[in-house]
């Protein structure tokens, strides 16, 4: 057993999940295409020529997951609104439909006296909005606050906790600068200026939620950061390593933590982002909390004559490593809370995601036994724990994911799930680790009710 006995008596136990990843009925009910339904048409941009158009069928068997929730006995359950679902152009008629469907899940989940986390934005965009440019354009983070406000005004009567925008590196980065996620493009220009609409979309939407949501709303961004740490004691490396931070974590936490884009990688990049007015000040709006999704850290390498940041990823060859070649390292996680804090000070801090990928089976007898991922589960809270030892306001932890689901460029081979999904038949299987993770909730519930939280805390 783990320990994690400093992990307050108040500690929110979550899982996660995102529209794309699960939902399917990518035609039902008057949504539309998003850029992901577009990148899955493209000849080799995802594993196998997968796509999101079936997936888990949420849509239709949201009821059905409803009850896994229930038996892994999370305290909350963070999922995302697919904006094509609501607003299938990006602007424009809202469709009731899309609306109904997310209002059906609320209820069910406050039913189950389960605490809803919405996430605003998770990588789907209308393809109509990017037909007319997408997230390079600002038009794109005026349309997401409006976005938002629709969503908050239907549903913030009964939710509180609002996350804006998932992993805006990915986004930006992955999606404008490297060309492996939606919308595929390889553009560093094009990539900073989506990740200062990104951002500014955030600062709109949080300002929109606030605005329109009936009950006072808890706001925050989802980051995924990694601890960076230099290949060797070469100058060129450890000048490498702090260009890697400034690429995926200054960038992102500086300017919504109001300090502005960091110099050394404005210089970096060569690129001014396309601010204008009070566009720093709304990125910098007041939230209540971040969200950190941590998967690895990065051990890096000087690489004059690659893409910015002119750095590059080293494997570590004496770890272990999971399905997708990532290497675990816990304690990467636990310096990555007490960094950030350190650094930012954030009223709270959230783990958003936190997962791994392992090639499941099922056994015969209709068992799946994942001991892989059970230790990597127990080691990454044992990690928060030590963290909030440290004095890091970690008030929750979000396990990805509820189910095995389309990994985006990865298709359908890399599973997450604490849930195995067999998808031709859809059935539903708890795994090892799933069950792990539901016992060490209740541990966790049984022993705050018996143990003063005076005590728990100090």
């Amino acid at each position: 057993m783990p320990d994690l006995s400093t992990l307050p008596p108040d500690f929110l136990w979550g899982v996660a999940t995102s529209a794309y990843q699960i939902e399917g009925a990518v035609r039902a009910d008057g949504r539309k295409p998003s850029i992901w339904d577009t990148y899955c048409t493209k000849p080799g941009a995802v594993d196998n020529g997968d796509t999101g158009e079936v997936a888990c069928d949420h849509y239709h068997r949201w009821p059905q997951d409803m009850a896994l929730l229930r038996d892994l006995g999370v305290d909350a359950y963070r999922f995302s609104v697919a904006w094509p679902r609501v607003r299938p152009d990006g602007t424009g008629p809202v469709n009731p439909a899309g609306l109904d469907y997310y209002d059906r899940q609320v209820d069910g989940l406050l039913t189950a006296g389960i605490r809803p986390f919405v996430t605003l934005y998770h990588w789907d965009l209308p393809q109509a909005l990017q037909d007319r440019g997408g997230w390079p354009h600002r038009d794109t983070a005026e349309a997401f606050a409006d976005y938002a406000a629709v969503v908050a005004a239907r549903l913030g009567d009964r939710v509180a906790d609002w996350c804006t925008v998932n992993e805006p590196l990915c986004i930006a980065w992955i999606g404008h600068l490297e060309g492996r996620m939606a919308p595929g493009e390889r553009d560093l220009d094009r990539a900073v200026r989506a990740g200062h609409h990104v951002l500014l979309g955030h600062g709109l939407a949080t300002a929109a939620i606030r605005a329109h949501a009936p009950r006072p709303a808890s706001i925050g961004p989802v980051l995924n950061l990694s601890p960076i740490e230099p290949a060797s004691d070469a100058a060129a490396d450890i000048a490498a390593a702090a260009r890697m931070d400034g690429h995926v974590n200054r960038w992102w936490l500086d300017p919504l933590h109001g300090r502005g884009y960091p110099a050394d990688m404005l210089d970096t990049y060569g690129i001014e982002p396309p601010v204008r007015g009070d566009d720093l000040a709304v990125i910098a709006t007041p939230t209540d909390f971040l969200g950190v999704n941590y998967y690895f850290r990065q051990v890096v390498a000087d690489d004059p004559d690659g893409p910015a940041p002119y750095a590059r990823q080293v494997p570590v060859l004496d770890a272990p490593h999971t399905a997708m070649d990532w290497e675990v390292c816990p304690d990467g996680l636990e310096r990555l809370l007490v960094e950030v804090n350190e650094a930012y000070a954030p009223a709270r801090i959230l783990v958003t995601e936190s997962g791994s990928a392992w090639p499941d089976k099922v056994a015969a007898d209709g068992t799946v036994t994942d001991p892989e991922r059970t230790d990597h589960l127990e080691r990454h809270l044992a990690a928060c724990a030590a963290a909030v030892g440290r004095g890091v306001p970690l008030t929750g932890y979000f396990a990805w994911s509820l189910l095995d689901n389309f990994e985006w460029a990865y298709g359908y081979d890399k599973r997450f799930g604490l849930v195995h999904v067999d998808y031709d038949t859809q059935q539903r299987t708890m795994k090892a680790s799933g069950t792990r993770y539901a016992h060490l909730i209740r541990t966790h519930q049984q022993r705050t009710v018996t143990v003063d939280p005076v005590a728990v805390r100090g």
